[in-house]
């Protein structure tokens, strides 16, 4: 039977969130997710009447783009869809940067030599309502061990002590930059200016690499 998935959309944009901001890139949308986060507002089931590849076809279509920084892997969970991925990647010319929200340790290390760049999350149960998610982080981000990586906060107003403290000791275990984002409500930020320079003045009195970014792509009215 023939390796196939179905892929939501694939689009060219600029890269609203993470170090990356402002990078033009080349997003593929994958279908599915292991979780389901109380701000996510996207519909990703593989039940809707999305396109459907093959590896090859989808390298094929990858590769024709030109003038890129790198192909975003997103969703959904990429990580799902990892037997395809290991027969799709090795065909792709480009760099891969795959963001994931870092709960699929062991489907990483079967796709991690052709990963260029992981934007992984941290699961923060105060926003996104899932426990217990430090303990899947941290076991992904020791099989993120050589490959460049960084980790993305969505944060509210209920972010508690706790959480800011065990996001850190996880960063400084493995020595990863760590990207706070404001939960957006539409374009808005869903928290004020000054909350968020009170929290990322608690992360630094905890852990130095640490950035604050919102989501810059809201603002700028792109995908």
């Amino acid at each position: 039977m023939s390796n196939r998935v179905k892929i939501k959309e694939i689009f060219e944009s600029i890269q609203g969130e993470g170090p990356y901001v402002g990078y033009k890139q080349l997003f593929v949308r994958f279908c599915n997710c292991n979780l389901k986060c109380n701000y996510c507002d996207t519909e990703f089931s593989s039940d809707n009447d999305f396109a459907e590849y093959n590896p090859c076809e989808l390298a094929e279509i990858v590769n024709r783009y030109e003038n890129i920084h790198s192909v975003s892997l997103t969703g959904g969970e990429p990580l799902l869809s990892v037997d395809f991925l290991k027969e799709f990647l090795p065909m792709v010319n480009k760099k891969i940067y795959l963001e994931t929200n870092a709960t699929l340790a062991e489907k990483f290390l079967q796709v991690k030599p052709f990963i260029d760049i992981v934007s992984a999350d941290i699961k923060l149960e105060s926003s996104t309502g899932i426990k217990g998610s430090f303990i899947f982080h941290d076991k992904f981000f020791e099989n993120c061990r050589g490959v460049e990586t960084f980790a993305k906060i969505v944060f509210n107003d209920r972010i508690t002590d706790d959480e800011i403290s065990n996001c850190c000791v996880l960063a400084n275990k493995y020595g990863i930059e760590l990207i706070l984002q404001p939960e957006m409500k539409l374009e808005s930020m869903s928290v004020s200016s000054d909350f968020c320079a009170q929290i990322l003045d608690k992360f630094l009195e905890r852990y130095q690499k640490v950035r604050l970014i919102p989501q810059v792509h809201k603002f700028l009215n792109v995908r």
